[in-house]
């Protein structure tokens, strides 16, 4: 069957010419080439992240399970009685094959957090003055900095489950009590009492 196109069947159509005199294209594709440095650059640029409050601020977003290091260790001051907890953390963490750096360089806390968080570890352990009376450390989570406090000899499989994708940061929350003042921290338990 055939079928003929007449002139009522097309629209009219115009013909005109259009300069362009400068058009600016921004590419929105990868490469897809295969080649580890590529990936490894792309899946480094898409979990570069920077904190909100502050721009100066920039974390590691990478999930738990592909982090090289899992958690740190971090005691709140360099006193001798912090030693024997952060061995047993750290012991117990390379037990459960959870990867894990003790941080207890002479800065701020919170200036190691960030440290950590820039090299993208997800979960860190903070040995406090509470740790000594009420044997339970602070749990703090990368990514929301949201902090729980956990039994001393339970953080490592929490921090195991939460590694392994097992468990998640909520359910977690659930179970254990959120940490939320930090003014307590900084003091020893005769200078909190006598405030």
């Amino acid at each position: 069957k055939s079928f003929t196109v007449t002139s009522e069947h097309i629209p009219s159509v115009n013909r005109f010419q259009k300069e362009i005199y400068d058009e600016k294209v921004f590419p929105h594709v990868i490469e897809p080439s295969f080649g580890i440095s590529r990936i490894i650059h792309a899946l480094l640029e898409q979990n570069f992240q920077t904190r909100p409050e502050d721009a100066q601020r920039t974390w590691l977003s990478l999930p738990a399970v592909v982090c090289p290091v899992k958690c740190a260790v971090l005691p709140l001051s360099n006193k001798d009685e912090f030693t024997p907890i952060i061995r047993q953390i750290s012991e117990e963490l390379t037990d459960l094959n959870v990867s894990n750096l003790i941080e207890d360089s002479s800065c701020s806390i919170g200036r190691r957090y960030a440290r950590t968080d820039e090299i993208g570890v997800p979960f860190g352990v903070t040995v406090d003055f509470a740790s000594l009376t009420a044997n339970t450390v602070t749990l703090r989570e990368r990514n929301t900095t949201k902090q729980l406090r956990v039994p001393t000899d339970k953080v490592a499989e929490v921090v195991d489950l939460l590694c392994r994708c097992r468990r998640t940061w909520q359910e977690m929350s659930a179970q254990y009590p959120e940490h939320t003042t930090q003014e307590e921290e900084g003091k020893s338990p005769a200078a909190a009492s006598s405030t």
